[in-house]
């Protein structure tokens, strides 16, 4: 009877370990799917923020060209004024029913409306030079100020929240590294503490994996660092772009990035004096800072 309860209580702690076993892995499952749609997100309210803005310069003009018909007498004017109206209309149209993903209609229809900007400035030089519409215009001229300026306003309204759209793109777009460890070796290849015995550095890392990045050859720059800041270094010109600076770099290394988690070993061989104090390594690609790692010698 004993040994059947506790048979019993075995299989019970079997059965609740398996169930939190597969709890925790739903929930690490969720976490990972809510993360990459909160990317897909981003990049879709980017996309967005985009089309509504060329939205608003369209409608702008049609609205512009309706006033510039409302104030003229010239017949022959007013016929290519519509037919620019038309046009615009046209194209503002064609937008709204444009999927922001579309990049190539989207391109499309942005050259068009650099087109009609420049269609735009030309009658309004035109119209300007004609004495009897400036008379006309100069009453509704307030009005029409007031309007274009609401429109900038929301065009620049609009700018603002694609800029932030976009850095959160950017900064979903880099790459990053993780479970970075820094450590020195003496000629034996063992762990050392005492920099008198140190010959080399061996920095370990891995880069995270990220989908949003584009895949394929990559370029890692270590840069070491000195207690006292300045770079190990090797050669002068080993140099790379950070922040339109140019950085002395200890190492470099080419990976073929897939998308997915990969892990990554560089070396540095010491052939110079060391004193003692902190050495960090600090790890670029892309012209981005991944991640950094410091170790302390004796």
């Amino acid at each position: 009877m004993e040994n059947e309860n506790k048979k019993g209580n075995t299989g019970l702690v079997l059965a609740v370990l398996a169930i939190a076993l597969l709890v925790g892995a739903v929930v690490y499952l969720y976490l990972s799917v809510q993360d990459k749609s909160r990317e897909i997100d981003d990049m879709t309210q980017l996309f967005e923020i985009e089309k509504e803005e060329m939205e608003n310069e369209y409608s702008g003009f049609a609205v512009q060209y309706d006033e510039m018909q409302r104030h003229i007498s010239n017949d022959s004017l007013i016929r290519q004024l519509d037919k620019e109206k038309q046009r615009t209309q046209q194209l503002l149209e064609e937008l709204r029913q444009t999927k922001a993903t579309n990049a190539a209609e989207i391109t499309r229809l942005k050259r068009e409306l650099a087109t009609v900007r420049e269609v735009m400035r030309s009658y309004v030089i035109q119209i300007d030079s004609l004495d009897q519409v400036n008379k006309q215009l100069a009453k509704e001229n307030t009005r029409v100020r007031q309007q274009y300026q609401e429109q900038t306003k929301v065009v620049e309204q609009l700018t603002v929240a694609k800029e932030k759209a976009e850095e959160k793109v950017a900064l979903a777009s880099q790459l990053d590294a993780a479970a970075i460890t820094v450590s020195a070796r003496n000629k034996r290849g063992k762990e050392e503490k005492k920099v008198k015995n140190v010959t080399q550095f061996m920095i370990n890392f891995t880069i995270v994996k990220n989908i949003t990045v584009q895949t394929g050859e990559k370029t890692v720059y270590l840069r070491i660092t000195k207690p006292d800041g300045e770079p190990l270094v090797k050669d002068a010109s080993n140099t790379f772009q950070y922040e339109n600076v140019a950085l002395e770099y200890s190492a470099k290394k080419y990976i073929e990035y897939t998308g997915e988690q990969q892990e990554v070993t560089m070396y540095w061989d010491v052939e110079e004096y060391l004193s003692a104090g902190t050495y960090t390594a600090y790890l670029f690609v892309d012209g981005v800072m991944i991640g950094e790692q410091s170790i302390t010698l004796n």
